[in-house]
């Protein structure tokens, strides 16, 4: 979870929970758990931004070439004092980019609310200034908060592979403080569980035919859109655009 520079090619997929239990058998000669948490699993809390003509939603759902996303984001459980992470997700031919920096949260939680940016304890302050460039041309503001369970593995024999397996998503806009963990409402079936393949480069042909002999079919699932579907409805967006 400290790496502050990601590029890679991600792959989704959207399974049913217990075809995600078989596929993990499957997939063990082949790949190891992620170091952090309990045999690769852990909680996710991620509070998203947008412009309130929601710039970021409509980059999304319609597809462009170019989009980005802003999010904070901490792992299990946490307090103000603990580490949160502060990103820009960019993807681009879809290929993925992301850049991180590490910061207490309540630094965080002034820097977005109160404006302050100095005395920030940030890992990467070169980051923090193309974030805070971002958040101020789209007058990007807080908008949802989305939670997750995550179990991940890493390739025993490739060492660029990571696969995630994502379940309880619940979203919620009524309580932005993520300290307060994961709460809400479900904005996927609880019976199902959404994979994401991760490589530089191209999958590892094992992976491939497993997936196809599992009959897992690609499909686009943005956590973020389908959030912002759920908690803000169709309506209010067209509305907001038509201005």
């Amino acid at each position: 979870m400290s790496k502050e520079i990601f590029s890679r090619y991600e792959v989704k997929y959207l399974i049913p929970f217990d075809k995600y239990q078989r596929l993990v058998e499957a997939m063990m000669p082949y790949m190891r758990f992620d170091k952090f948490g309990n045999e690769g699993r852990y909680n996710i809390v991620s509070l998203y931004f947008d412009s309130p003509d929601y710039k970021i939603y409509y980059e999304t759902r319609n597809k462009l070439r170019f989009r980005q996303k802003l999010r904070l984001r901490v792992y299990d459980n946490v307090t103000v004092n603990d580490t949160s992470f502060l990103e820009v997700k960019q993807k681009f031919n879809n290929v993925v980019n992301k850049r991180r920096t590490s910061i207490k949260l309540n630094d965080a939680y002034k820097y977005i609310y109160e404006g302050e940016k100095e005395n920030l304890q940030a890992s990467n302050f070169q980051t923090l200034r193309e974030i805070d460039n971002f958040k101020t041309l789209y007058n990007l503001q807080p908008e949802v908060v989305v939670s997750y369970d995550r179990q991940a593995f890493h390739g025993l024999f490739e060492d660029d592979l990571r696969v995630t397996f994502d379940y309880n998503l619940m979203c919620r806009s009524d309580d932005l403080r993520i300290e307060n963990g994961p709460q809400g409402t479900n904005f996927v079936d609880p019976n199902l569980v959404i994979l994401e393949v991760k490589v530089n480069n191209s999958v590892p042909l094992w992976l491939a035919r497993m997936l196809s002999d599992f009959e897992c079919s690609r499909q686009s699932v943005s956590k973020f859109c389908t959030s912002i579907d759920l908690m803000t409805g169709e309506e209010e967006k067209k509305a907001v655009s038509q201005f």
